[in-house]
């Protein structure tokens, strides 16, 4: 009965030092969990035995459970390596096709395969939600692999422009009138930005920004404007400036025009070439002010676009324009519509987990959110190898959602989770199941020499 109980407590001892050796083997293993062995004590009695008198029959094996706190933060310079700062875990799939087959992972180092599809060092797929690209919401919760195209789509040309500028109050007129793109002494400002053709080619448009002083004021002076001649012009591919003008359907009282150079005394010949911006007392552009400016079509501009759409409009939309009593400032000038052909130049995740595709274009897309799991509880969860895990009926079904809602947690990019093993308590936990084991071993000893000693009585 003795050795039994010795070999008992050396089988104990065995599983303790495996389990301890198996955790600081771990230790730099990202998304490992530390696992710890739990033993009970085997009692047996029956009803012909004294429960006073009778001892323990030795040590079993209970469990080995796994302990899922959280290690601490490793920083990468990889957008791609992830950690998740709470409960839930990242689902990974063999088979792309076969989405619903997954595993569940805390380590979140992930890159880009051959095709482009985020996948973890064993090729595992990690899977994610589709997104609304207008909301950026999730489309829907069924989990797929995730794929970030090396190309963004094909080109669109430029339709609206959004701008949101300040213009200065105490701004002094330009010593040169009319307006000539090629005086810079006849306008005061002007800013460049690069607009797209159908084609995806692009051109440079420069706007011209003209202060003017108002007649009717009190005291008229060419530094109290109030009122801005604004003027556009689109550089095409042979170097040439083209000056861009309004749709004619402009209210006449925002027009600028000049005299028809075949009939300068008909005034109802006169040709538009800019629009005027006018602002109130407080800044703000007069009741009337048209915000949103049809222009002609690059074909009436006599803009060569070689090929491309000729029948191309730009409507400039003005966002909360104001005249205040600040520097010039342009806050926007935004290309809502126009890009070329662009490529992948930089993927970054957020911490909900959306995957941002920034490409050489200058767009920005968001092509997915990460999908994160959690179950009800987390030491019945299976373990593969590799730090994965399946569910089973002890852990219960994963529970999918997304980061930074509930007990999910964050994604935190450019991080990874280290093991959560204390190396200190590995190693103090190394030498008590080796004391252990030198223990049961000497009972083992004691109970082989009182054997021998019974066998030698004569």
């Amino acid at each position: 009965m003795s050795m039994n109980i010795a070999l008992s407590g050396l089988g104990a001892a065995q599983k303790d030092l495996n389990t301890t050796s198996n955790n600081i083997a771990n230790a730099n293993t990202f998304g490992f969990k530390e696992s710890r062995a739990e033993f009970g004590d085997v009692y047996s009695s029956s009803i012909f035995s004294n429960a006073k008198t009778t001892t323990g029959g030795g040590v079993q094996t209970s469990t080995v459970a796994q302990q899922f706190h959280e290690g601490s933060s490793i920083y990468t310079n990889n957008p791609l390596d992830l950690r998740v700062s709470g409960s839930g875990f990242f689902a990974v799939a063999d088979n792309k096709n076969e989405p619903a087959n997954n595993n569940l992972t805390r380590n979140g180092a992930f890159h880009l395969n051959n095709e482009n599809e985020l996948v973890n060092s064993e090729g595992k797929f990690l899977l994610g939600y589709p997104v609304n690209k207008e909301s950026n919401t999730v489309a829907s919760y069924e989990a797929k692999s995730m794929k970030i195209d090396d190309i963004f789509g094909q080109p669109t040309k430029s339709n609206n422009i959004k701008v949101s500028l300040n213009l200065p109050n105490k701004e002094t007129a330009p010593k040169n009138s009319p307006f000539d793109f090629n005086d810079p002494d006849s306008f005061s400002r002007s800013t460049s930005s690069t607009i797209y053709d159908s084609l995806g080619k692009p051109y440079k448009m420069t706007t011209y920004y003209v202060a003017k002083y108002d007649p009717n004021a009190v005291a008229p002076t060419p530094n109290n404007a109030n009122t801005w001649e604004v003027h556009q012009t689109i550089t095409n591919n042979s170097g040439e400036e083209r000056l861009l003008k309004p749709d004619p359907s402009l209210n006449k009282n925002y027009q600028v025009t000049i005299p028809d150079p075949t009939d300068p005394t008909d005034p109802t010949k006169a040709q538009v070439v800019g629009y005027i911006m006018k602002f109130d007392q407080n800044g703000q552009p007069e009741a009337g002010q048209p915000l949103n400016i049809q222009m002609e079509t690059f074909a009436s501009a006599g803009i060569d676009v070689g090929g491309a759409d000729p029948t191309q409009t730009l409507n400039m939309n003005y966002d909360d324009p104001t005249q205040y009593a600040s520097a010039f400032e342009v806050r926007k000038f935004e290309d809502v519509d126009g890009a070329t052909t662009g490529y992948l130049s930089k993927v970054d995740i957020d911490p909900e987990g959306n995957i941002l595709a920034s490409y050489s274009n200058g767009k920005d897309v968001v092509v997915g959110r990460v999908a994160l799991a959690r179950v009800s509880n987390e030491q019945g969860l299976a373990q593969l190898g590799g730090t994965l895990w399946n569910t089973t009926q002890e852990s219960g079904q994963a529970i999918w959602g997304d980061a930074s809602q509930g007990s999910f947690g964050a994604i935190k990019s450019g991080t990874l989770e280290q093991s959560n093993i204390d190396m200190t308590q590995e190693l103090v936990d190394l030498i008590t199941a080796q004391r252990n084991f030198q223990a049961s071993s000497r009972a083992l000893d004691v109970n082989n020499q009182l054997q021998q000693n019974i066998l030698q009585i004569r």
